[in-house]
């Protein structure tokens, strides 16, 4: 029998951490090659870390909430031999052992100490990765155990000082997707230096072309908003104006420009903002951009987006006017170079052909990276999409007709 220790996988997508959010077995379980063992968030969506072998949980070393590192232990588990996987049965099984020489690697564990010290160590709840050995290379030893529990025990015995407040507070814990909302928020702003403008757009008769379709719509169990055109007119603007679809390489020095149109929809959810992706948007007719807008922002309020629906943007849009505001503006999604703000329609009188009309009025704003996209082109951007959005029989009709 060997003891091994289960390491969180890097699943790509350069994840560094996640955090534990729900154990799917429990210590002295007996679990498969492949079994689902615990449920972990990452900046991009939860996922199901399997075993990459088969044996007894010993114990597990990370309790829910825990933020773990990328190649750090997250369970000990007691093996009958080193076992081999040759691949994986689905997309889920993130962690592979190609060979028996990587799996000894794989699973070696990163701590040097002797059987006795380990047995102490399990018997005081000590988690051996945390103990600086002072023997001989560095080698942990008993003493360096007991101490290790005697300062935890005193720490955590250590009166707290009162807070000096002037009146009730709550403290609540920043974590899953609002601690990674924040991360990447910061990474986003420290990152990029924003950019923005705003272009007032008369939907009008993009509004009566919705409420002409939306009964049809409905027919077809697909719930008709004015996004589903919003979509279709960045698209349509993105492919004049490239830069806008693009990111920026700066270990390289280059402008990636991205010929595929994956639109990322921020929805709002109980948990904290999650942005679903329609992927190959320029690809789909407005009822199917529509149904899938749908259903991806019901599966995140859920929680239950897969990595899948979250990754491989490449323009974000906010609708932040479905909660009510009038005008704001949003961060970029890093590493995307911009993001469409779309802001609450209001009806507002506005001179039309000489005459005083009430019209439908909606802001749009745009965050965008003025590392390599200028104001004038990104303002061209945004008149594109307005003029799109104003022209609801241009939008509509298939590019091949203006060829």
């Amino acid at each position: 029998m060997a003891l091994r220790q289960v390491k969180l996988p890097d699943i790509g997508e350069g994840l560094v951490e996640g955090e534990i959010v729900e154990w799917l077995v429990k210590e002295g379980d007996y679990v498969k090659m492949f079994q689902p063992l615990v449920r972990v968030l990452t900046a991009k969506a939860t996922v199901e870390i399997p075993s990459p072998f088969e044996g007894r949980i010993l114990r597990l070393l990370a309790k829910p909430g825990d933020v773990v590192r990328v190649g750090a232990p997250i369970a000990e588990i007691e093996a009958p031999e080193v076992q081999v996987a040759t691949g994986a049965p689905g997309a889920s099984d993130v962690e592979r052992v190609e060979s028996r020489e990587s799996a000894r690697e794989a699973l070696q564990v990163p701590v040097r100490a002797p059987p006795r010290v380990r047995k102490l160590a399990r018997e005081l709840g000590v988690d051996l990765s945390k103990v600086k050995g002072t023997g001989p290379g560095g080698v942990i030893t008993e003493e360096d155990v007991l101490r290790y529990a005697e300062e935890s025990k005193k720490a955590a015995e250590a009166p707290r000082q009162p807070a000096l407040v002037e009146g009730a507070v709550e403290r609540v814990p920043l974590k899953g997707i609002r601690r990674i909302m924040a991360s990447k928020m910061v990474e986003a702003k420290s990152r990029i230096p924003h950019a923005y403008i705003v272009e007032e757009v008369d939907v009008t008769e993009l509004v009566k072309l919705r409420d002409v379709l939306r009964q049809d719509a409905e027919s077809k169990g697909v719930k008709l908003t004015l996004l589903p055109f919003i979509v279709k007119a960045v698209v349509k603007a993105l492919k004049e104006y490239p830069l806008l679809n693009a990111s920026l390489d700066e270990e390289r020095g280059e402008i990636i420009i991205k010929k595929f149109y994956n639109i990322g929809v921020a929805v709002d959810t109980p948990q904290g903002l999650v942005v679903p992706v329609i992927k190959g948007a320029d690809g789909k007719g407005l009822y199917q951009i529509a149904r899938e807008i749908g259903e991806l922002a019901e599966k995140a309020r859920e929680g239950k987006t897969s990595l899948e629906d979250v990754t491989g943007g490449t323009f974000s849009i906010t609708n932040i006017g479905s909660v009510g505001t009038v005008l704001g503006m949003a961060i970029i999604n890093y590493p995307e170079a911009a993001i469409l703000g779309v802001h609450r329609l209001v009806e507002v009188p506005r001179y039309v052909d000489g005459e005083l009309k009430p019209r439908k009025i909606v802001y749009l704003s745009l965050s965008f990276d003025h590392r390599f996209i200028e104001g004038a082109y990104a303002t061209r951007f945004l008149l594109a999409v307005k003029r799109y959005l104003e022209n609801p029989a241009i939008l509509m009709a298939s590019e091949e007709e203006f060829k």
